[in-house]
């Protein structure tokens, strides 16, 4: 069988794992966290420095563990089917967004999300009865931090696995562990410091700023996990043009709001009027104007998306371009390339009648491999004249129906996987001729495999 390998575990995949690190840093479940890391490691300052690492050590290998653990555990306890199949899920999706909108309002400052007292007060207890051992402490604070945040770092973890899913079993366990790590390091770096991360203000302008850009952040994750259901139902509302303005409009307002042009709940008074009723312009600091210059430039470059341009890699995170696909055949559709979706029987008898061969493409509502494919690499002239000599059937296999159960079936006892995306070309009788699987960024290698289907 010709074609690429499966794209196992891929720079994009782990730079994912480690953005999903880093936005769970900023959720609310952590933030109470701090001072307990902080309290329990002054009460280990004394300690030699060599006890002093090493309890670190065990702190962020109890982080990376359970993280890892957890995820791994979920990746089998589903198998890569179900996390595909839960991922499309139009419920589920909107669920996850109802979660992301609840987070960025609370990061907003429109009301209080925080871990019970009581809860907060159990673990700081929890972790002073083991203090016999250092290393069983700081492996038990480890592992009562991960699972006491597990709560709002959820979506992301799942938004991971789901991404896992569509590869070979390394990607939940690497996925999982650059998660993890990322997620542990300023933790371990605080643990190493705690007598110079204790003077850090608690609270004030600077961490509402931070607190905020991260709530406009979540709200375009918002955007992204709605248009996902929107694909699902057929809705056409949240369409790749939608969903790249919000994002252009919160880059611009989270510009507007660094640069002092409005405040949010949680933010200081406006200074008072002068006597002309004037208030004084607001005083932007480097810390304020750098960032705001950062994302009035990446509103800019998104904003290139909306008139014929292409975002690279953000694409991925995008629904195609032209909105969500018909639930039925779609081949009197004016398009460049013209697919039958979700109909293979069809695609075969039209190939038999003009003699050509079926190039398949097994997709996935929610897989973010196939958007990269299907904007940059589909849409290079010379693979539209090599890919148009072909029949082609566009089969999704994480919808909700009978239909994508089917397909997902085929492609499993066909071809051997469920990997997403495989391109297979076939004969007019469907014997399959060359397979092709996952993503690739060069055309030359599409181009040959395209060659070799139709020889």
């Amino acid at each position: 069988m010709n074609g690429a390998a499966p794209a196992g575990v891929s720079a994009a995949f782990l730079w994912l794992a480690a953005s999903a690190g880093a936005l769970s840093l900023l959720t609310p479940c952590v933030f109470p966290m701090v001072p307990i890391t902080v309290s329990y490691f002054l009460r280990h300052a004394t300690s030699t420095r060599r006890r002093a690492l090493g309890s670190i050590a065990v702190f962020g290998l109890g982080i990376v563990v359970t993280f890892t653990v957890l995820g791994v555990s979920v990746a089998a306890l589903v198998g890569a089917a179900g996390l595909m199949r839960f991922a499309a899920n139009a419920w589920v999706n909107l669920t996850i967004a109802a979660i992301f909108l609840a987070l960025a309002l609370n990061l907003l400052g429109f009301y209080e999300l925080s871990i019970p007292s009581q809860l907060l007060g159990h673990l700081d207890s929890a972790t002073r009865a083991s203090e016999t051992s250092d290393t069983s402490s700081a492996l038990l604070m480890g592992v009562l931090f991960t699972l006491t945040s597990f709560t709002c770092t959820a979506p992301f973890i799942g938004t991971l696995l789901v991404a896992a899913s569509q590869g070979e079993w390394q990607r939940p366990i690497a996925g999982m562990l650059v998660y993890a790590i990322v997620f542990a390091l300023p933790f371990s770096v605080l643990a190493a410091a705690p007598r110079w991360i204790s003077k850090l203000p608690r609270s004030g302008t600077w961490l509402n700023r931070i607190k905020a850009v991260m709530g406009f952040v979540e709200l375009a994750a918002v955007a992204k996990f709605i248009s996902n259901a929107d694909l699902v139902w057929h809705w056409n509302l949240f369409t790749h043009d939608v969903v790249l303005a919000i994002w252009v409009a919160l880059a611009l307002i989270t510009t507007f709001y660094l640069l002092g042009a409005f405040r949010l709940p949680n933010d200081p008074p406006l200074p008072p009027r002068a006597v002309s009723g004037q208030r004084p312009l607001p005083h932007v600091t480097a810390g304020q104007g750098i960032p705001a210059l950062l994302f009035l430039a990446l509103g800019m470059w998104l904003a290139t998306g909306l008139t014929g341009g292409t975002l690279g890699t953000l694409e991925s995170f995008l629904p195609p371009v032209g909105g969500a696909p018909p639930a039925v055949n779609a081949a009197d559709v004016p398009a460049e390339l013209q697919w039958r979706l979700n109909d293979l029987p069809a695609a075969l008898a039209v190939a038999r009648r003009e003699n050509r061969r079926v190039f398949i493409d097994f997709t996935g509502y929610t897989c973010t491999n196939c958007r990269w494919m299907e904007a940059n690499m589909f849409s290079r002239p010379e693979i539209k004249v090599a890919m148009n000599r072909f029949v082609l059937a566009r089969l999704y296999t994480d919808g909700d129906g009978d239909i994508y159960d089917r397909q997902q079936a085929m492609q499993q006892q066909r071809f051997g996987t469920i990997a997403l995306p495989l391109y297979a070309i076939v004969d007019p009788d469907g014997k399959t001729v060359t397979t092709f699987a996952g993503l690739t960024r060069s055309p030359n290698d599409f181009l040959s495999f395209l060659s070799s289907g139709l020889n």
